[in-house]
């Protein structure tokens, strides 16, 4: 081994120091060559101090010169021994160097090039200039920079000038990551070695310029301005190739200029002697080991497979770790180096894992040993700051050396507290091995405590925290220096709180890597690899040893370097970077990359275990209730523990501070409601529909309830009031600020309501506990005037701050500006809030880019910010001391956020997702109806109440609407507000017109229109209805009345009074039970009637029938002004109950109760009595077969049974007097009456003398009875209690009828009639006058029968004379079946009249109201000729006693009607039954189930139409004109009535004639000034609004004609005949919303993908403010503009999303479609994904395959064809319909599903959907819901979905309890498929688009 090097030395030559050096240096650099043919490195060293040393490598040699500037020559680079590829590269550039060529090093990231390049510039002495290139590097920055000096701007030459001059080598950092067009500038100067400067100055070649020179002198040249150019110039780049990594790819010309060189990695016998030599403790087969493995990944194939490349560079520091602890297992180092774990997919592990077991580095056994740092001893000797760390590695403890901090020993930090937990422990003994060689990256989700360890490990080591904020668009210049203008006006630079650190020592925070952009982190990588750093003045950093180096060999002392600029990197300074993990997959958040992974060592720290969290909550927050914790901790674990994407997202929102924050709210307030702690914390009010029911779904797994107790309380607990300087809303209190500045608290308009207090108690708790707010809510719901009060409660001053999408980080904190050419700095009101503890309001925080909001992070999170004029805030007024420049914050400070729900239609930036978890959130809702309708009186105190309570439920609905997605905006409060304030201004205008105001947005978009109106239509708000359209009934004439005779009671032929005494006796009742029922809660969809045409129908509804049920009896209940209808249904025998005015109804199902009799002609008949106070609530049911009574409790939910002392038989229930709690039951034919009294519990029962037919209770002491065969009528008088003691007292008069005698004594005989319905009270006696047409006081009752409209007795029941008898005849009796039916066909059942005869006498109108079949009614008299009545359930008869007319109203026919026809019969002759509503109202329900209101009361009705055409408004129609008054008197003379015209003839205008039109000063109509209007009877004409709309009938026809030709001319062009173009609008137009609906969605997403950017450093545009300061030294490229950006260069391209459908279509489908048409539906689905995604082919790519019996692939559209037009696509649907009906019978879903899931990952792409439809009967084909799940959720990477349509019973819900949360549904009703298709895509493509 013999080193070949000739050194000869001349004494008195220059030798020193620097030969010295060199001489080292190649001693170490030719040792141990075994071979003569490769080059070696010799210096020669001649004479004279010109000619100096010659270096030779090799065969190639190259003469030193001597440097000027000897501080910019690289020092310490070149190692002891380099290895053979190094000193070929060497060789090779000192080739291109001889031939003054510029060279290119090209080769993968890592600091190899650069080192190559700096050895040998150290070799070869040669002075360097560094620049970095970065997205930010502009021209100036290479060429020319000016600067202010003394008032004058001065060109300043930068790097490239400098060298070029000065004969320095230039190195250029970094090419692919300057942007395109800037590296041109140097063309010229790289081949010809010319620039023209900017200064004028022009640089020429060095041959040139001598050649010149022979001809001129220097003065002349200099003159000229002509530079030489040292031929000693020259350039190396640095480059990475671009294809394989991202960034711009050269520039042709640029590329031209230069000589390449591949440096790859070192090659593998080179690498690993290094690696032995660091590591000799470790054994050689685990170095070979590691080596292997990394050069695997770094090859070709692994680049293929999409996995970075391994930091081969970083190789050597593991091993340094790996020497100091040989018992540590290298998978462990790999994952610093490589932390594929974070890093990589599934596929990318997979493949990592299998490289590691080849080369035998998978660790067996668990990779993590348990490691803790046990001591730290702290040294400072001689400014060597450095530790003693003793770090125990599985029970054996090793010290090692580490840097530490610069604090003082003794000053020990005690920041907030720190609880250690075991995986805390090993992170921190980890981080500390680490720190010992390379900074530190460390990886965790957000909120899971990165800060927190980096501080603890700051505390350990004694290091100060320079926390830095990354935001995305930071430039290089942020990251190090900026600029800034002395007080003299001479601009300078400021060194960035990074720079000062590095001279400082601290240790610092770049907290948030992952947002910046990589070309801009590129600055920093020569500070990481090697801790060198050049500045932008020119200033350079050097690492110590090479500082002491320079030091030494210049003899210099520190200020001397510190002149030319010098500066030494504290030995101390380290960095550690936090970082969000990537996102897998994602194109843009992919952020770590190869070259980075170079730069840092990653430590990744995963979300805390169960275990530990609990610990560390516990001991953070001590005294939270236990129970509540555990809750929450299980749920929030099973959250991150699933591989479902949804779960993940939520439990991104519940990080460990998010549960801290919960947690220290449950502690202060323990009986706070943990599921509103959760769903407040994940803001569950505005997640996507599935995102939602996934969580709704987990909560109620983890037992986690809502608290159903208090969901709207009494307003009266919730007041605000400020009592002794305390603020008390709700249950919590706060103290009242003293502000000083009382002009900035705000004062707001605010009206209280309960919701709003409430939100306001949560955000008073919050505050209380010291937290910042984020209210997140809709539009106009509120927020700021919620925050304005509250603050206006407190007193608190407020500083208020709006953002929008220029916001940047700048504007947030300091406006610059330039007075007298200084910049000077203002506050923003961030600042301003942050000095004097004000409120900070942000406002639309989600309009401005998140990467800006980003910055109040570390400002809420650490109290930390540095602003742009160098100041900095600090949150701990102990960190102050001996700093300037420096604000505290002020303890009051507090900051409020207010941002737009996330999501569509705000399109806003997710700033709940970035920054949610750092603010307590609160989801502003809009208020509660009854809260809504409260504030809305308060804003309109005269707009009525009926028309406020419209709005509100008409909007309520529209919100629903827009939450669940089908209309697109949600309207808010404030939308409400506004037309309730325009109604209070002038209310004469119609709420029609008015809500106009809001709706006309939509009024172009027909889906949209269609939904409103049918919504506002649905709550009476008449849109769209004219003043004219009144639709009431026609009025008949009622005939004349007729006086019948009278009515006489008890007498006898002789005179003398005839009664009969009635025995009576009482019995207790036995009552069974009570028995809990079950009774089922329902919505109720209220449609008003009124919505566009005026008619008695006020509302109607509809109850939940089944198809069997048949109703038949109806009755209503008034308490205390609540009418409460019952309808009792038979078949199964089942209650609906309901307060009318209420929005549910209840539902009670006696199946179980009533005994089901075997015989089939048994037909339960059931009557519903509902009782009074005290038993309100309570209602009597009796089934007339069985004669089964029970009492049903509908409040205590209960029922009893009543066990009557009757016969088996068929008893009849009077239930006249029920609201007085007492009913009489009478059997027919029978001769006893029992009154049943509930409250007493007792029965009565009376014996009669007679048969009974018929009793009807006409008062409560007098009941009329009808004998059963004569109809002779009696009355029976009973006195009001009947006393045990006295049971005979009931008396039985008969009720003679008399005829008016005729006068000759001659008595008619005259068949009774039996009354259908006796009123059971009397006319009032105004209405009784009216009737009877003359004045009169007396008892009355009305009645009706067959014969009669009605008839009125007077003086009956109370007065014993004679009572007189007034009728009202029919012209034909009603029909009764006829007696010849009973009399000829013995055999056949006679059919016995109904048993309801549906008649309502409305006393308070004079009314008798009756429902008639069709066939009773004249038709011919209520419509016209030649219209066809239509179908109706029955027509109701309204004989109004008061207007003496006839109305007949039809009933529409109900939607269903039972089968059963004959039992319909049986119990109505109509398909309606009639109840009395209130006084002047009734109710119908029709068999259907369909209850329908109806006004008929006359004085009702007006009143109805009247507010009616005030919602219209009147005025619509009216002729305006437009008028101004003059004051001067010449225009009116004195008003006068005029002269009166004796022809009355029409006069227009003239001031003469009395009673003209349009005139002034007389009286008349439409004119002005005159007295008063006069109508002489002349129409006003104007054309009316009708005729103005009208457009002619050609018009339209031509129209039509139009369309029909174009729509023939499409079908001829895709051959499609008109019978399929019908077949296909039949599927396509059942889902033409949705359609409609997701392409507005899609088209907005595509919208917002290409919203433009922000391009700086433009030559026009607006100022940037970053760059006002080069605005002043007179640079061009200060401005900034929108445009489109490039993409980053090397970001992948815009994958479309993959979508799958599968359908089923098996023979099932076929099957079962006459059940449910799910065949039908699924063709709709497909027909409707078809059409949604016609035309964004290149976002979304679709195919749907089809399974069945047949094949589990049937593809139905393949994804390269899919169909273009409606032909093509009824082809499809038309093959699904043929295929379900000829296949095999048989199941493949699992296998369609499963293939589908695998087929699709095949294709790249950027999201891929598998969408299932099916039907449930999975189980009929022996298939386990289990392994559909496992399939379903089989690859992450695939959004599965399964719905199923229409199962036989409840399989499908079944089901989907055993499929994961959100990712099934069930469409039972198949109209629900499209809009759960809508559903999933809008919250799942959407959210990552």
């Amino acid at each position: 081994m013999q080193s070949r090097l000739l050194f000869l030395r001349v004494p008195g030559g220059h030798g020193g120091a620097a030969s010295r050096r060199v001489r080292l240096l190649l001693q170490q650099v030719v040792r141990g060559r075994p071979c003569d043919r490769q080059p070696e490195v010799r210096l020669m060293h001649t004479g004279s101090a010109d000619s100096g040393d010659t270096v030779n490598i090799g065969d190639v040699s190259y003469k030193l010169k001597t440097p000027k500037n000897p501080e910019l020559v690289p020092q310490n680079y070149i190692s002891e021994s380099p290895a053979q590829s190094v000193v070929q590269h060497l060789r090779w550039i000192m080739q291109k160097d001889l031939l003054g060529q510029d060279v290119f090093l090209i080769g993968p990231p890592g600091p190899l090039r650069r080192s190559v390049a700096m050895q040998y510039l150290e070799l070869t002495k040669r002075e360097v200039e560094y620049i970095a290139l970065s997205r930010d590097t502009t021209e100036t920055d290479l060429k020319q920079r000016r600067e202010i000096r003394a008032g004058t701007a001065f060109y300043i030459d930068q790097c490239a000038v400098r060298a070029a001059t000065e004969g320095r080598t230039l190195v250029l950092e970094g090419l692919e990551k300057a942007e395109r067009n800037v590296l041109p500038v140097l063309n010229n100067l790289l081949e010809n070695r010319e620039m023209q400067l900017e200064d004028g100055r022009f640089l020429m070649a060095a041959e040139r310029y001598d050649k010149l020179l022979q001809d001129h002198t220097k003065e002349e040249l200099d003159t000229w301005k002509i530079v030489r150019v040292s031929e000693n110039f020259r350039v190396i780049a640095l480059g990475l190739p671009v294809p394989r990594y991202s960034g711009n790819p050269l520039d042709p010309p640029l590329r031209s200029r230069f000589q390449a060189r591949d440096i790859y990695f070192l090659p593998f016998k080179d690498q690993l002697k290094l690696l032995y030599s660091v590591g000799a403790n470790v054994s050689a087969e685990k170095v070979s080991q590691l080596l292997s493995f990394a050069t695997t990944l770094c090859s070709q194939e692994s680049s293929t497979l999409g996995l970075p490349d391994f930091p081969v560079d970083s190789l050597p520091a593991a091993v340094q770790i790996l020497d100091s602890f040989p018992m540590m297992s290298v998978q462990n180092a790999i994952q610093w180096l490589y932390p594929y774990t974070v890093l990589l997919g599934h596929e990318g592990k997979m493949a990592v894992e299998s490289v590691l077991k080849r080369f035998e580095l998978h660790d067996s056994g668990s990779s993590l040993l348990p490691k803790e740092i046990v001591r730290v001893e702290r040294m400072t000797d001689n400014h060597v700051f450095q530790a003693h760390v003793t770090v125990q590695v599985a029970g054996k403890e090793v010290t090692i050396k580490v840097p530490a901090g610069t604090r003082p020993v003794s000053q020990s930090c005690a920041s907030d507290p720190f609880i250690q937990t075991l995986s805390h422990k090993q992170l921190l003994a980890d981080m500390i091995q680490s720190h010992m060689v390379k900074d530190i990256c460390l990886i965790g989700g957000k909120g899971c405590g990165k800060t927190v360890i980096t501080k603890n490990f700051a505390d350990i080591l004694g290091y100060s925290v320079e926390p830095i904020m990354l935001y995305q668009d930071m430039t290089a210049r942020d990251l190090l220096q900026q600029r800034y203008t002395l007080p003299s006006g001479d601009t300078a630079w400021r060194a960035s709180p990074l720079v000062n650190a590095a001279l400082e020592g601290k240790l610092v925070l770049l907290d948030g890597i992952h947002r910046v952009n990589a070309g801009t982190l590129a600055v920093l990588q020569r500070l990481i690899h090697d801790r060198e750093l050049s500045l932008y003045d020119g200033s350079r950093l050097l690492r110590e040893d090479r500082y002491m180096r320079l030091k030494e060999e210049l003899q210099m002392s520190d200020e001397q370097l510190q002149k030319r600029s010098i500066f030494p990197i504290h030995p101390s300074f380290r960095i550690i970077a936090l970082a969000e993990p990537p996102v897998i997959g994602s194109t843009t958040q992919q952020w770590l990359g190869p070259e980075f992974l170079t730069m840092f060592f990653f430590h990744h720290m995963k979300p805390l275990v169960k275990s530990e969290e609990f610990q560390v909550i516990k001991e953070m927050v001590p005294n939270i209730p236990q129970e509540a914790l555990e809750k929450l901790l299980s749920f929030t674990h099973k959250l991150r523990e699933t591989q479902d994407p949804t779960a993940q997202s939520l439990a991104s929102s519940l990080s460990t501070r998010q549960l801290l924050r919960i947690s220290r709210r449950l502690s202060q307030y323990p009986n706070e409601n943990l599921h509103n702690a959760v769903t407040k914390a994940c803001l569950s009010r505005f997640l996507p529909s599935l995102a939602r029911s996934a969580l709704e779904k987990n909560l109620a797994d983890a037992a986690i309830e809502i608290n159903t107790d208090n969901l709207e309380p009494e307003p009266e607990n919730y007041k605000c009031e400020i009592v002794s300087g305390s603020l008390r809303i709700g249950t919590v209190s706060a103290p009242v600020y003293n502000a000083h500045e009382k002009m900035k608290v705000p004062d707001v308009l605010f009206y209280d309501n309960v919701q709003h207090m409430l939100v306001m108690e949560d955000m008073l708790k919050d505050f209380v506990l010291g937290e910042h707010l984020l209210l997140v809510g809709n539009q106009g719901v509120g927020k700021n005037k919620i925050v304005d009060r509250f603050l206006h409660l407190l007193n608190r001053p407020r500083e208020y701050i709006q953002l929008h999408r220029d916001t940047t980080v700048q504007t947030l904190t300091l406006q610059p500006s330039v007075k007298d050419g200084l910049i000077v700095y203002e506050d923003s009101p961030l600042v301003k809030a942050v000095k004097l503890g004000h409120i900070l309001v942000v406002d639309e925080a989600d309009k401005a880019p998140t990467n800006v909001t980003c910055i109040l992070k570390t400002l809420v999170e650490n109290g930390e910010m540095i602003l742009a004029d160098g100041r900095r805030i600090v949150a701990n007024a102990a960190n102050v001391a001996g700093r300037e420049n420096v604000i505290v914050i002020h303890p009051d400070f507090r900051m409020v956020v207010l941002a737009n729900r996330p999501g569509f239609p705000f399109l806003g930036n997710d700033f709940f997702g970035t920054l949610g978890d750092i603010f307590s959130c609160h989801a502003i809702d809009n208020p509660k109806p009854h809260s809504e309708l409260e504030m809305l009186k308060q804003y309109g105190p005269n707009v009525s109440e009926p028309i406020l309570q419209k709005l509100v439920a008409a909007f309520g609905e529209l919100r629903n609407l827009a939450d669940q997605g089908v209309i697109n905006y949600p309207y808010s409060t404030r939308e409400v507000v506004n037309i309730v304030k325009h109604l209070q201004k002038f209310p004469t205008e119609g709420l029609s017109n008015v809500v106009r105001n809001v709706f006309d947005f939509d009024s172009y978009n027909n889906d949209m229109r269609e939904i409103l109106i049918n919504t506002l239509h649905k709550y009476g708000i008449p849109i769209g209805a004219k003043p004219t359209n009144v639709h009431l009934a026609k009025e008949l004439p009622l005939p004349e009345e007729t006086f019948m005779g009278y009515w006489i009671i008890g007498q006898a032929r002789n005179g003398k009074e005839q009664k009969l005494l009635c025995p009576a006796e009482t019995h207790q009742i036995d009552t069974k039970g009570p028995v809990i029922i079950n009774i089922e809660e329902y919505p109720i969809e209220k449609l008003e009637a009124r919505f566009l045409n005026f008619t008695e129908e006020y509302v109607s509804w509809r109850l939940p029938l089944d198809e069997v049920n048949l109703i038949c009896d109806v009755a209503v209940s008034h308490e205390n002004g609540e009418n409460t209808l019952y309808v009792a249904a038979c078949n199964p025998i089942s209650l609906y109950f309901m307060n009318m005015s209420g929005k549910n109804g209840f539902f009670v199902d006696f199946f179980h109760i009533f005994p089901r009799i075997t015989s089939g002609s048994w037909r339960p008949f059931v009557t519903v009595a509902p009782l009074g106070s005290p038993l309100r609530g309570q209602v009597v049911l009796h089934e007339e077969q069985n004669n089964v009574t029970l009492l049903l409790d509908t409040s205590g939910r209960t029922i009893h049974r009543l066990v009557l002392p009757l016969e088996e038989e068929t008893y009849k229930m009077c239930k006249e007097f029920s609201h007085k709690n007492w009913l009489v039951f009478y059997k027919e034919k029978g001769n006893s009456l029992t009154v049943l009294d509930v409250l007493e519990g007792q029965t009565h029962t009376i014996s009669l003398p007679i048969n009974l037919r018929t009793v009807f209770l006409v008062a409560e002491d007098k009941w009329l009875l009808v004998e059963n065969t004569t109809n002779q009528k009696y009355l029976l008088t009973k006195p009001t209690h009947v006393d045990s003691e006295d049971p005979g007292t009931c008396q039985l008069y008969m009720l003679k009828e008399e005829l008016p005698s005729t006068g000759f004594g001659v008595t008619q005989e005259m068949e009774f009639s039996i009354p259908h319905k006796i009123s059971s009270d009397q006319l009032s006696s105004e209405n009784l006058s009216a009737a009877v047409g003359q004045k009169i006081a007396s008892p009355n009752r009305i009645l009706s029968d067959e014969n009669n409209y009605a008839t009125v007795v007077v003086g009956f029941p109370d007065l014993m004379s004679p009572s007189e008898v007034y009728s009202w005849k029919r012209s034909s009796p009603l029909e009764k079946p006829s007696a010849a039916d009973t009399a000829f066909y013995g055999g056949k059942k006679k059919r016995r009249p109904p048993k309801q005869s549906n008649c309502v006498a409305l006393i308070h109108a004079n009314q008798l109201v009756r429902i008639l079949p069709a066939g009773e009614v004249p038709l011919k008299d209520i419509y016209p000729k030649d219209v066809t009545p239509p179908q109706t359930a029955g027509y109701i008869e309204v004989t109004d006693l008061q207007a003496k007319k006839l109305r007949y109203i039809p009933i529409p026919s109900s939607e269903t009607l039972s089968p059963y026809t004959a039992w319909i019969a049986d119990i109505s002759d109509t398909d309606a039954l009639v109840a009395e509503w209130d006084k002047s109202g009734i109710v119908t329900v029709d068999m259907g189930g369909r209850v329908r209101l109806w006004e008929t009361g006359l004085e009702r009705l007006q009143q109805s139409l009247v507010e009616w055409r005030n919602m219209i408004g009147q005025d619509s129609d009216k002729y305006m004109q437009i008028t101004v008054e003059r004051e001067s008197g010449e225009d009116v003379s004195t008003p006068k009535h005029g002269k009166e015209d004796p022809d009355n003839m029409p006069h227009v205008g003239g001031n003469t004639w009395a009673g003209g039109t349009g005139g002034r000063d007389t009286a008349g109509l439409g004119g002005k000034g005159g007295p008063y209007r006069l109508d002489s009877g002349h129409p006003v004409y104007q054309v009316s609004e009708v005729e103005k709309d009208a457009v002619p009938e050609e018009i339209k026809r031509a129209a039509r004609e139009m369309a029909q030709k174009a729509f023939q001319q499409r079908l001829k062009e895709i051959q499609m005949s008109e019978y399929d173009a019908a077949t296909y609008e039949r599927f396509s137009g059942a889902v033409r919303r949705q359609v409609h609906s997701l392409r507005v969605i899609l088209d907005n997403l595509q919208a917002k993908g290409k919203e433009r950017q922000w391009l700086r450093h433009q030559a026009t545009g607006e100022l940037d403010d970053a760059k006002i300061i080069d605005g002043l030294t007179g640079e061009k490229a200060i401005y900034k503009r929108r445009g489109d950006l490039e993409p980053q260069p090397g970001s992948p391209q815009q994958k479309p999303k993959r979508l799958r459908l599968v359908v089923d279509v098996s023979g099932s489908m076929y099957r079962f479609n006459g059940v449910d048409r799910r065949l039908e539906r699924s063709m709709e689905a497909v027909c409707m994904v078809m059409e949604a995604f016609e035309n964004y082919e290149e976002k979304f790519k679709y195919d749907i395959a089809g399974h069945s019996g047949d094949g589990y692939n049937i593809a139905l559209v393949p994804m390269n064809k899919v169909p273009k037009d409606n032909k093509q696509r009824l082809d499809i649907l038309k093959t699904m319909h043929a295929h379900s009906q000829f296949c095999m019978s048989g199941d493949h879903t699992l296998e369609g599903t499963e293939h589908a899931i695998k087929d699709i990952t095949k294709e790249e792409a950027d999201e891929y959907f598998v969408i299932v439809l099916s039907d449930a009967n999975l189980s009929r084909y022996g298939i386990h819901p289990a392994k559909f799940a496992q399939i379903l959720t089989s690859d992450p990477q695939v959004n599965a979905f399964a719905i199923f349509i229409g199962s036989l019973g409840d399989q499908a819900a079944k089901l989907q309890r055993t499929l994961p949360a959100g990712r099934s549904f069930i469409a039972m009703d198949t109209k629900q498929i499209p809009q759960i298709l809508q559903q999933i895509f809008t919250s799942t493509m959407l959210s990552s688009v």
